[in-house]
């Protein structure tokens, strides 16, 4: 985890300026001369890039100023707000990078700021599902030149490698953020550049990448990612229990079907309580039955 800001060193900026980094509006950053981006913080120490990012992407006035005409015709409104929702979330996706990349290249010490949790913008983006955004942060983390990834010298590598092992304050890195949210793409950007023999040890909840993943129902291809990347995974979670345990506990057969491939000696992992996966699935799907029939 990088070194806090000293307390002298911070701006705390006002509504206006939240306001722009959250729209991500570069506009008022370019014109407002003499500001100095490094110390721009919310009370949390959220930086530019943290507020930006943390916000979700937004853009129901379009929607609601025509949607209610659309709703007297069912299936034309129907394939409207499909297209429009697509529409919506590509403009959203392009200004948010736009102005990401913009940022940092007037201010690249953004890039690695922690906020009060410990948390570097690549935390927040794997959180949000920001794939593009993930990459975009890795690609200026490497200072790669017009952004090409393929040819990365090792000392680029190794400069990227440190900012993905980064911890917050819970010991989470951003794969930790990315297991969470369960998306596939964020995680592959951030694996992409990572040593297969790097073991991703388990945050203060005793919670390892692959056992938050297991731990969230339909989350197969993000398990067959992470156990096809990692010559040794760490599958651990709280209370003795392991990644099949997780995905016996959510009842998701694909990712017990996976883990079993992959980790087949896991069978016989106990937790705490003695419990091992088996006795889980049993006990999961004897109280699926009694509901079942109850209904």
């Amino acid at each position: 985890m990088g070194p806090e800001e000293p307390e002298d060193n911070i701006t705390y900026m006002d509504a206006s300026l939240y306001k722009a980094a959250a729209e991500g509006n570069i506009e008022v950053f370019n014109n407002k001369r003499g500001l100095q981006l490094e110390s721009l913080k919310t009370p949390n120490h959220d930086n530019l890039l943290h507020v930006n990012l943390a916000t979700q992407e937004n853009a129901v006035w379009l929607f609601d100023s025509v949607h209610s005409f659309f709703k007297l015709f069912p299936v034309e409104y129907v394939i409207f707000h499909r297209y429009l929702s697509i529409f919506i979330t590509m403009i959203k996706r392009e200004k948010r990078s736009d102005f990401i990349e913009q940022i940092l290249s007037k201010c690249p010490s953004l890039l690695l700021q922690t906020n009060a949790k410990g948390q570097t913008p690549l935390h927040v983006a794997a959180r949000y599902g920001h794939s593009a955004i993930v990459k975009l942060l890795i690609k200026f983390c490497a200072k790669a030149r017009d952004g090409d990834l393929e040819k990365l010298g090792m000392d680029q590598v190794n400069a990227v490698r440190e900012m993905l092992r980064i911890t917050d304050q819970e010991s989470n890195m951003a794969l930790h953020e990315a297991a969470r949210c369960g998306n596939v793409e964020v995680a592959k950007a951030l694996l992409e550049f990572e040593d297969p023999d790097f073991p991703y040890s388990a945050n203060k909840k005793q919670e390892t990448p692959l056992y938050i993943a297991a731990r969230r129902r339909g989350s197969g291809r993000l398990l067959t990612l992470l156990l096809d990347k990692f010559k040794s995974t760490g599958h651990g979670g709280p209370h003795g229990r392991t990644a099949l345990h997780a995905a016996a506990m959510a009842g998701d057969a694909e990712a017990i079907r996976i883990i079993l491939e992959k980790k087949g000696n896991l069978t016989k992992e106990r937790d705490e309580d003695g419990h091992t996966p088996f006795h889980i699935m049993l006990h999961t799907w004897v109280i699926d039955y009694q509901l079942w029939k109850n209904c």
